[in-house]
């Protein structure tokens, strides 16, 4: 399994791996209107290819709360033949790592804790999503340390432009 930096020329595959991964109507859920308009990040946007065919991907926003800056991890698919295999874990690794790494010090998700509570999530009590989103599946990563507030697109609050890779990332 080789895990890539996303590309543009990835984008339609990966989206049809969520329709596959997800119901129906995923793109509904508040996280995604905290996506509209906003470029991902683009190193932490990755896709897992095995034999060059996609069996998972995983993004990243760029959200405010309350002026401080986060990333917002998802959506996250592995596809249903690679379920199992411990590949969403492999990816939840590697973003949390290239997110310290290129200064991204806070990562938030919306999910189950004790699945992602292995990767180090923990509940954010002070941290709110839009609704209808329920606040005990609002997990972060990092130094949540005074961060507390309502979750904004990062457009809408002024924040910088998401971080440009080389090569020809996901815009």
């Amino acid at each position: 399994m080789e895990l890539t930096q996303e590309l543009d020329e990835d984008w339609w595959e990966v989206e049809a791996l969520f329709d596959l991964c997800f119901a129906p109507g995923r793109e509904a859920l508040s996280s995604y209107r905290l996506r509209d308009g906003v470029d991902p990040v683009a190193e932490l946007c990755r896709v897992a290819r095995e034999d060059g065919i996609l069996s998972g991907a995983i993004r990243a926003w760029p959200v405010r709360i309350s002026g401080h800056s986060a990333a917002l991890i998802g959506p996250v698919a592995v596809h249903p033949t690679h379920q199992g295999e411990g590949l969403g874990g492999a990816m939840i690794r590697d973003v949390v790592a290239r997110g310290a790494e290129i200064g991204w010090h806070r990562m938030l998700l919306v999910g189950d804790a004790p699945y992602y509570g292995r990767f180090g999530f923990s509940r954010l009590d002070d941290v709110i999503m839009p609704p209808p989103t329920n606040p005990e599946r609002v997990l972060g990563f990092g130094d949540w340390t005074g961060v507390r507030g309502n979750v904004v697109r990062a457009a809408a609050a002024g924040a910088p432009p998401a971080h440009q890779a080389g090569g020809n990332p996901v815009s």
